[in-house]
């Protein structure tokens, strides 16, 4: 099993995810009925949407504990993140739900932010990759 070291750079971008995804499944799952009228989203798929980023969070959390990560988990972030993404333009072009305007900026601005994050997630662990080789 590959690991890979938690540089302060990696472990950062980590922190900030876990920053990020706590703060939305806090604001989907306590704020849905508010949020449901406001964005033109159901508020079922708000609630829920929150509670799938609890065991994300905790993964997240797990990690950031650790000062070394399997890489195999550190590519499950990033494939989550991305998954994430894709489901969020996706649910966008389904037509299965119709948001109004603020509701389509809400889904593709956070959905948007995630993509930087596994960019950022996947350059932090090729780079605490290259340097472990290097060393």
């Amino acid at each position: 099993m590959t690991v890979t070291t938690m540089t302060p750079f990696l472990r950062n971008i980590l922190a900030a995810d876990a920053a990020v995804s706590g703060a939305a499944a806090i604001l989907m799952i306590v704020g849905a009925p508010y949020l449901s009228p406001f964005l033109g989203l159901p508020s079922g798929l708000l609630f829920w949407a929150g509670v799938t980023l609890v065991p994300f969070l905790a993964l997240l959390l797990v990690t950031l504990r650790r000062q070394s990560a399997p890489r195999l988990i550190l590519i499950d972030i990033i494939g989550i993140n991305a998954l994430w993404v894709a489901a969020s333009f996706g649910l966008l072009f389904s037509g299965l739900v119709s948001p109004n305007i603020l509701g389509i900026a809400f889904v593709a601005a956070q959905a948007l932010a995630v993509a930087v994050l596994a960019e950022l997630q996947f350059v932090g662990m090729r780079r605490a990759t290259s340097a472990a080789a290097s060393a």
